[in-house]
């Protein structure tokens, strides 16, 4: 992994921090690359059950890096970022801005949590690009569609308080405090089976506009993983014996 984007494993939580302070962080090749073997890293260690993704310097992320696309083209991984993300369920946290495709990553994430005064914008139409990276699907599902429609066709951000309130933040952190809160999120969702929360994420994900029966045949599979793995046994064996679970995701 290069060191475009950092990572930092505190206990069963994978801090991942995007590491181009000098441009804003803005998503390059590396960057990109650095964020698929993130997700990778965390998908693949049972030690891990959920990430936090945030940026050095002053802001999250300012999209994607134009002087980059204007001589190498589009970085290199990032549709895989913005269509598949992790398995595991991964907070975005934000300071100062997530613009463009720095919102993109973060609407990919599962939870956002907003730092005080940041803006949270798609402005591709004023540089004569369109938010392409998953932000004209994900808005209109997560805000009221006037609020979507006037920032896909205006290019004006809202700030961390708007989002909180259209219920795209969950939380609204005080400045320079977002990453520590997002953290302590991701903690009080790590005490919980690691499997249990991955089928969690995958169920709500998958069987979003699905019919009631839709939903019943995609449950099974997943529920089935669930029920007989040993995190199912030692959950049950944890609270009868009054200790906290030991848990494997295995």
């Amino acid at each position: 992994m290069s060191d475009a984007v950092l990572t930092e494993k505190r206990g069963r939580v994978l801090l991942i921090t995007l590491n181009r302070p000098d441009a804003m962080n803005a998503i390059n090749t590396d960057v990109a690359q650095g964020m698929l073997a993130a997700f990778k890293q965390l998908d693949e260690d049972t030690e891990l059950t959920a990430a936090v993704v945030t940026g050095e310097g002053r802001g999250f992320c300012s999209g994607m890096d134009l002087k980059a696309f204007l001589t190498e083209g589009p970085p290199r991984g990032l549709d895989d970022v913005f269509q598949n993300g992790a398995e595991k369920p991964v907070i975005a946290a934000i300071e100062g801005f997530a613009l463009a495709g720095g919102l993109e990553v973060a609407l990919a994430c599962d939870l956002l949590v907003a730092a005080e005064g940041a803006k949270l914008g798609i402005p591709e139409v004023g540089v004569g690009l369109a938010a392409v990276g998953g932000a004209l699907l994900r808005l209109p599902r997560r805000l009221p569609y006037s609020v979507a429609m006037e920032m896909a066709l205006t290019a004006k951000p809202i700030t961390a308080e708007q989002a909180y309130e259209y219920g795209l933040v969950s939380r609204v952190a005080p400045k320079g405090k977002a990453a520590e809160v997002a953290l302590e999120l991701a903690e009080s969702i790590a005490k919980n089976a690691p499997l249990s929360v991955a089928a969690s994420k995958r169920l709500i994900r998958e069987t979003a506009g699905r019919t009631e029966a839709e939903f019943w045949e995609i449950q099974k599979p997943i529920s089935r993983e669930v029920f007989t793995s040993d995190d199912a046994k030692e959950g049950p064996r944890a609270f009868a014996e009054k200790r906290a679970p030991n848990w494997t995701g295995k």
